[in-house]
């Protein structure tokens, strides 16, 4: 089987004398620029293997950068400070009969709009939203698209997105959708149980409680967002935003999402996991089409009025 190294290149860093050390030793090597020992703390938060590790290193040019991730949050602060001078709300944006008017949100008496199950991500109920969902797509997201690339970052924070809207059309037909949380918590959960499944291989700091960090910020959002689903709407008959995206996400995370990233040098085509659970995420979405094309008439949903 074929992967992205060669036999030669593979036994020579087997072989090489370079001892790596443990993640609290980077900052003490001699000889090892601040870009350096970034790389070799990326390497030891998201591979398992030493092998992956000394290969990653020795590997990284920083070319290209991790522009997807930082790009996706540039275009999501832009869009919420656009909204937030044009609606002069900052906290709770959502509550503004306004807000669901944009060419962004999902809206179930716009889902003929297609383009809508993806652009929701770039909207936001409010600061606090956007702020939660931008902390643990930095701290997350980069990392692991200077390790994997951002075609497999990609695939995942889009599939997320997209499964989010989807579940949402169908588990929670009324309800509009906004915030990027479907793709955020695909990459997040994805990363979790990666370290959950090597974690004797992970080499990072202070691990379990970083994990427990991570699933209370994650736990804190989730919550803000079923509060806010319950919470008796401003503007009646319209519900507030659906928390289902976020199941959603996780759910893409703890399947494809794991194999994505699991094996950092097999490529995704070899894979025939990853065509298994692809194939599986693609009937899903197939499935929720046919349920939003039908579904709605068939059970005669009374929609909220278009906003």
């Amino acid at each position: 089987m074929s992967n992205k190294r060669s036999n030669s290149f593979r036994r020579a860093i087997l072989q090489g004398s370079r001892q790596l050390k443990g993640a609290g030793a980077l900052g003490e090597e001699v000889g090892l620029g601040l870009s350096q020992r970034l790389v070799r703390h990326i390497a030891y938060e998201t591979l398992p293997r030493e092998i992956d590790r000394k290969w990653y290193f020795d590997s990284y040019t920083c070319c290209p950068p991790p522009w997807l991730i930082l790009a996706i949050t540039i275009a999501e602060v832009a869009v919420f400070m656009y909204y937030g001078l044009q609606l002069d709300r900052w906290v709770l944006q959502v509550s503004s009969p306004h807000f669901l008017r944009g060419p962004l949100p999902y809206h179930p008496q716009l889902r003929i709009q297609a383009w809508r199950y993806l652009s929701y991500a770039f909207m936001h109920a409010g600061i606090e939203h956007l702020g939660l969902n931008m902390a643990m797509q930095l701290l997350v997201g980069v990392p692991l698209e200077m390790v994997h690339g951002a075609l497999r970052i990609g695939l995942v924070y889009v599939c997320g997105v997209l499964a989010g809207s989807l579940a949402v059309s169908v588990t929670d037909m009324t309800a509009p959708v906004v915030g990027s949380s479907g793709g955020v918590y695909a990459l997040v959960s994805a990363h979790l149980a990666n370290v959950v499944m090597n974690w004797s291989g992970m080499k990072c700091h202070f691990k379990l409680f970083r994990m427990a960090m991570a699933l209370v910020c994650m736990s804190v959002e989730f919550g803000r967002a079923v509060w806010l689903r319950f919470y008796p709407p401003a503007f009646p008959p319209c519900p507030n935003p659906s928390f289902v995206a976020h199941l959603g996400g996780v759910m893409v995370g703890l399947t494809l999402g794991v194999v994505v990233l699991q094996n950092y040098e097999q490529r995704l085509q070899e894979q025939s996991l990853f065509w298994i659970f692809f194939s599986v995420y693609f009937l899903f979405v197939l499935c929720a089409v046919f349920w939003n094309v039908f579904a709605y008439s068939l059970l005669d949903v009374r929609l909220p009025p278009t906003p």
